[in-house]
């Protein structure tokens, strides 16, 4: 489930956002706290981090097992409304970037599905964490160890490793701080605050997560708060749309947990205190203290959150398989926006000669031609003419002869679209016709240009979603 990262920005938001002389002072209280070895070369207390950012990595395991890796009772799980049988799936990735010297808070979610080169070969990144984990605890046994809890503990470690290097590779965001949770973490911290506000666009209901919702603003938490967030099936965009209901329930989060409400309130602050130290991994390194001292005058709307750039949504990576789906992502594109994010952006190669797109929309979206026009005028190309054509189910880009490399380029950036050579495209013009099942950059979520409606989330006041 994608949530989970994020439920520990909140949990320890509570915590470590706060300015209150009761918060401060019982900071203390998190000593027991699950720790694990999963930062190399940690940011030392106090420090500026060099590449201008602390980044902090949440990692949400759609686990049926507690921190400490022993198994939820048939209560519980009845309680949480799932079964089970887990996996060893990162369903939530999520990096905070802090740029020094400023309060602005910027986070950004990795969809799961996303296809990246790891160890053992490319894969959908949720699962670098199963792929190290396995690979370790062979290792463990290959060299003769029988100590299960040695093993399943070095196997963890090796598994929270290696979804931090899969990260970084993918963003070329060093992490100085990993936090990570469990389903049973998310209904306890959902819970201690009271719940969290947020608006549907239009009813939903759903057997597989539990959803059940009506339409509007409501207040959810605990298994509610879990069914909202988890649910995919029935949703428009399918995990893009729960994307932004994790986005949504974050934003959410952070304004409960920073209101006077919950921060004024000494019970309120320990059961949330009480449910981070039971459910939450954080990195042996995480010097809260000092944390706090740097997040001071972080507000409740301070806080933007965006999603990674991505290609096609529907990739058919592997011929043998062609119904197996992944996100494309181009790793380069990751990293320029990871750097945008702090004011860094990493320099774009300027255009060997000019080139103008027009963009035709041939499908139902709204507004498409227009924002992918912007987007490739974000990667140097200049803006032609907009708008829509008649309908066709698949897209193409059409080039001259002596635009071949351009045109392929443009292709590329969309996500792998069909190319086609034409001497009817005028000179110094590159044509894309955007077909009805078109899923790259400029349609909803994605970290591009939002579609009509989709409004930036933050967390400064309630979006309705799907």
């Amino acid at each position: 489930m994608h949530l989970l990262g994020k439920i520990a920005v909140a949990g320890l938001s509570a915590v470590v956002l706060c300015g209150t002389a009761y918060g401060y002072e019982n900071l203390h209280a998190l000593d027991d706290v699950t720790r694990d070895s999963v930062i190399d070369g940690a940011t030392a207390p106090g420090e500026q981090p060099a590449d201008g950012s602390l980044d902090i990595l949440f990692v949400g395991r759609d686990s049926r097992t507690d921190q400490q890796g022993k198994p939820l009772s048939p209560d519980i799980l009845r309680e949480l409304r799932v079964g089970a049988n887990g996996d060893d799936l990162t369903d939530t990735l999520i990096v905070l970037r802090i740029p020094n010297g400023t309060k602005d808070v910027k986070a950004f979610s990795i969809p799961r599905d996303s296809y990246v080169s790891m160890p053992g070969g490319k894969g959908k990144i949720n699962a670098a964490f199963g792929r190290a984990k396995a690979a370790e605890a062979k290792r463990q046994r290959d060299s003769g160890e029988t100590d299960k809890a040695k093993i399943d503990q070095a196997a963890l470690t090796a598994g929270r490793r290696g979804t931090r290097q899969a990260v970084e590779d993918l963003t070329g965001v060093k992490i100085d701080h990993f936090a990570e949770v469990n389903l049973l973490s998310f209904y306890e911290i959902s819970k201690a605050v009271g719940g969290v506000d947020v608006c549907l666009n239009e009813a939903t209901k759903d057997k597989n997560s539990g959803a059940d919702f009506p339409a509007g603003r409501q207040r959810i938490s605990g298994a509610d708060a879990l069914a909202f967030v988890r649910q995919r099936d029935g949703l428009k965009n399918t995990d893009f749309d729960r994307v932004r209901r994790q986005q949504v329930f974050l934003a959410g989060l952070a304004r409960q947990v920073l209101s006077a409400g919950t921060l004024g309130d000494p019970g309120k602050l320990s059961d949330l205190i009480d449910a981070v130290k039971r459910s939450v991994v954080l990195d042996e390194s995480w010097n809260l203290l000092d944390f706090v001292g740097q997040m001071r005058g972080i507000n409740s709307g301070g806080i933007r959150f965006e999603t990674i750039p991505v290609g096609n949504r529907d990739y058919r990576y592997d011929p043998q398989n062609p119904r197996a789906t992944a996100v494309q992502v181009d790793p380069a594109e990751v990293k320029a926006f990871a750097a945008a994010l702090i004011g860094s952006a990493a320099p774009k190669t300027p255009a060997a000669t000019p080139v103008t797109v027009d963009v035709a929309n041939a499908g139902p979206k709204e507004g498409l031609a227009a924002r992918v026009a912007g987007f490739l005028g974000e990667h140097g190309f200049a803006k032609g003419d907009t708008g829509n054509t008649a309908t066709r189910r698949t897209s193409v880009v059409r080039f001259g002869a002596d635009l071949a490399q351009r045109g392929a380029e443009v292709a590329k950036l969309l996500g792998g679209l069909a190319t086609q050579e034409s001497a009817a495209v005028p000179a110094g013009h590159i044509e894309v016709v955007l077909g009805s099942v078109y899923a790259g950059p400029g349609t909803t979520g994605g970290g591009n240009a939002p579609a009509a409606g989709d409004e930036p989330i933050t967390s400064d006041g309630v979006v309705c979603v799907n």
